[in-house]
């Protein structure tokens, strides 16, 4: 009886479109759904045996990312092992340097996606094309960048490196702030994820787009990462593959 009832609204809902009433507060709805996920999301990740971890810090300090990742390599001797690095958002290329000059091993490779054109979409108070950079210079011959939109760069350079991808650990740096570009590279590298590798957000606390990709990939596709470091309030977030 119940069942048959939900059912009934349901469909009486869908025919007489009475919701549309409320179709100017959709994004409200939405952000305030996924902002109470994410919170929910904290409060269960917020431990003490995070390797580093600043909730409740009342100043975002975006240079801690640098302690963030140096108390991950450190923790998982990443400075010396051979990994494959792959940067998505690399803009100035900041992050993308400090991993190159932080890991020595002579075998590791680093790769760096970006249009270097600005975001291809609007995120947030930003337009489409800002944040655009100019691609810098690489004087390390384990580095190179790959120009381009993700869902026109990834899928090229899978197919030409699938045994890298499979055999290399791997550090992935997901920096490419929109819900659609995170979303997309998460789905295209999950065949090639391994137990052991090491996955950061750059922001991982915005509810509508990083977290969102997390939760719907972790969800969708059964991958289970355990976060072993944040800062600035999960804005910055380190995760371990553990299945």
């Amino acid at each position: 009886m119940k069942l048959r009832i939900i059912k009934f609204f349901k469909d009486f809902l869908l025919w007489s479109g009475i919701l549309r009433l409320l179709s100017p507060f959709n994004r409200l709805f939405f952000f305030l759904r996924n902002f109470n996920v994410l919170r929910a999301w904290i409060s269960l990740s917020n431990r003490t045996d995070l390797l580093i971890n600043d909730f409740y810090s009342w100043k975002r300090d975006y240079p801690k990312r640098y302690t963030l990742y140096d108390t991950v390599a450190v923790h998982f001797e990443l400075a010396t092992k051979d990994i494959l690095y792959l940067e998505f958002g690399v803009a100035s290329g900041s992050s993308f340097f400090w991993w190159m000059k932080k890991n020595t091993n002579p075998e590791s490779l680093f790769r760096g996606f970006d249009t270097f054109e600005g975001l291809p979409e609007d995120w947030g108070g930003f337009k489409k094309g800002a944040m655009a950079f100019d691609q810098a210079q690489i004087n390390d011959g384990r580095a190179e960048f790959i120009k381009g939109i993700f869902q026109d760069s990834l899928f090229p350079f899978v197919e030409s490196n699938k045994s890298l991808l499979t055999t290399k650990p791997k550090v992935i740096h997901m920096d490419a702030d929109l819900f659609s570009s995170t979303i997309f590279v998460l789905s295209q590298l999950y065949p090639y994820l391994k137990k052991g590798d090491i996955i950061f957000f750059d922001e991982f606390n915005v509810a509508n787009h990083e977290f969102l990709a997390f939760k719907i990939f972790t969800e969708a596709f059964y991958v289970k990462l355990r976060p072993v470091g944040a800062v600035n309030n999960f804005y910055q977030t380190a995760f371990i593959v553990e299945s």
